[in-house]
């Protein structure tokens, strides 16, 4: 690993982290206006924008390799974490009980693009449970991905609560409610069992305690915790290495781990960075884009967890800075340079289509002096 800072805090996991990490590791710009500028977006030969926000490298002994900015601030994880979501799926027997396989576990892990392949796996799915897309509480919207919203409008079709991004990840809170014989309506609600039995696996795997966290409605209606960003990072180191988890746990998140490298389509779809990132590392590294510029990524190669939020909540910088941090890492070496160079330095275009600046990692980030 190429990141120089090796700072062994010495987290106890079992509790809140209380730990100010305000100062920026590397030489990231930091001012009293906020935190560390991560990510710089070029226009000819000026800065134009910049973007905040902190981040952190950490393994499952909770030892930090890196980190930039307030890494003990909560944020609100979003869909970053869906990987999380997914363990009661397996550990309550719902997955095996049902017959599911590797599509339908990286689709629970998914923020899909309501392409024709993702809507028909989520409807056979549901059919598969006894279910159907009435019964999926997550809203809808059109597709992301262009292409399948432009062909749905053309055919005069409606999005349906399956174009959701999130009912992956619904159908398989459905799932696991339904082999367990709890209602499956407002399984949503933050007291339902579906999300009490989360909210105890999110303690398990952060080490923060959570019951009095504050929480809100994610734009897919479940309850979203806000998470010191050193406890999701921590989480997901240890499911890049869960060497120290209980057996039922280690072998849920080795299964989830699976789905996830090898899927990357179902975890997100064409022209998203999740999902070309994961093609060109070949299923060794798994990423997790959420809203508002939170992000996270597993390594296992490395035994790795990492976490990133940008503070104006930008997608544009969370790619990036995810980018830089794998490259840093050495995580992005033998992978294709096509993909990873648009997604590690994209350019900033005209409407013609003519290159005139660039997003790019900032000095600090991508490791430069």
């Amino acid at each position: 690993m190429t990141d120089p800072h090796n700072h062994d805090h010495g987290h106890d996991h079992g509790h809140t982290h209380g730990h100010d990490h305000s100062a920026a590791s590397g030489t990231a710009d930091l001012d009293a206006g906020g935190g560390p500028i991560l990510v710089e977006v070029t226009r000819g030969s000026m800065v134009e924008s910049r973007h905040r926000g902190s981040a952190l490298i950490v393994d499952r002994t909770g030892a930090v390799q890196g980190h930039w900015g307030d890494i003990a601030r909560p944020v609100y994880a979003r869909s970053a974490i869906k990987s999380l979501q997914a363990i009661p799926l397996i550990e309550s027997g719902a997955f095996d009980a049902f017959g599911l396989g590797d599509e339908e576990l990286a689709l629970a892990c998914s923020s899909h693009n309501g392409e024709p392949a993702h809507v028909e796996r989520v409807a056979a799915w549901l059919a598969k449970i006894g279910l159907s897309e009435s019964d999926l509480e997550c809203g809808t919207h059109l597709p992301f991905h262009e292409d399948s919203a432009h062909a749905l409008v053309c055919r005069h079709e409606h999005p349906s609560a399956l174009h959701n991004n999130c009912s992956g990840k619904h159908t398989g809170f459905l799932t696991t409610a339904a082999h367990l014989g709890e209602k499956t309506k407002g399984y949503i609600r933050y007291t339902h069992p579906v999300q009490q039995r989360i909210l105890g696996v999110l303690e398990q795997m952060t080490g923060c305690g959570l019951g009095n966290a504050p929480w809100a409605a994610d734009g897919c209606s479940i309850p979203t915790i806000a998470i010191p960003l050193e406890g999701l990072a921590f989480a997901m180191a240890q499911i890049a290495d869960p060497d120290d988890l209980p057996e039922k746990r280690r072998a849920a998140v080795l299964r989830i781990r699976k789905a996830w490298g090898s899927q990357p389509f179902m975890v997100a779809g064409t022209g998203r960075f999740d999902t070309e990132i994961m093609q060109a590392c070949h299923g060794r590294v798994m990423t997790k884009v959420g809203a508002e510029g939170v992000f996270c990524a597993v390594l296992p190669d490395y035994g790795l967890g990492v976490a990133l939020k940008i503070e104006d909540g930008a997608e544009r910088a969370g790619n990036v800075a995810m980018a830089a941090i794998l490259k840093r890492i050495g995580a992005l070496d033998g992978a294709d340079p096509e993909i990873v160079g648009r997604w590690l330095t994209p350019p900033v275009t005209t409407r013609f289509g003519v290159a005139v600046g660039t997003v790019r990692g900032a000095a600090g980030l991508a490791g430069e002096s």
